[in-house]
């Protein structure tokens, strides 16, 4: 009798914290997948020249770290740079080669990294979403140009220029 007991405690706990690791988007397949598909979706919308779908996944408070050393914008900021770009249907395509996606303890913060084909050669992208409002926005964003360490030196005196 106690081990039956035992056994629906255990099944009833189990089903509780399904239930709820989905609810907030714990760390399982299914948020995988879905913080995938809207990363995915976000880089699809670049070629597509979904210009408001692209933002409509960005939270307020995103940031966007570009390439340049002078790239650092807020949402607002990287709107306007966009814009211009989407309208004359002349955007990027960055398409991932890899990802690996982690969530917090919660389920209520996923953070990436990516490997991207872009052309500028393969880059790396990272970046964080916050799930709120039952979804994921993403806050920040940061895309780097890969740079073998043997060629460091040379690119260091091409800065220079």
């Amino acid at each position: 009798m106690v081990s039956k007991f035992i056994v629906l405690f255990g099944l009833i706990i189990t089903l509780f914290s399904c239930n709820l690791s989905k609810r907030m988007g714990n760390n399982n397949s299914s948020s995988k997948k879905e913080v995938n598909e809207i990363l995915n979706t976000w880089h699809q919308d670049v070629i597509e020249f979904k210009l408001d779908s692209y933002f409509d996944v960005m939270d307020d408070s995103f940031i966007f770290l570009g390439t340049d050393p002078k790239e650092r914008w807020s949402k607002e900021e990287f709107y306007g740079f966009c814009k211009p770009y989407f309208e004359k249907k002349s955007t990027w395509n960055f398409k991932p080669l890899w990802r690996n996606v982690y969530f917090s303890e919660d389920g209520k913060t996923a953070w990436f990294e990516e490997q991207l084909t872009t052309w500028m050669e393969e880059c790396r992208g990272s970046g964080v979403l916050v799930y709120k409002n039952n979804e994921w926005k993403l806050v920040h964003y940061n895309l780097t140009v890969l740079i073998e360490n043997e060629k460091v030196k040379s690119f260091i005196e091409l800065r220079k220029e």
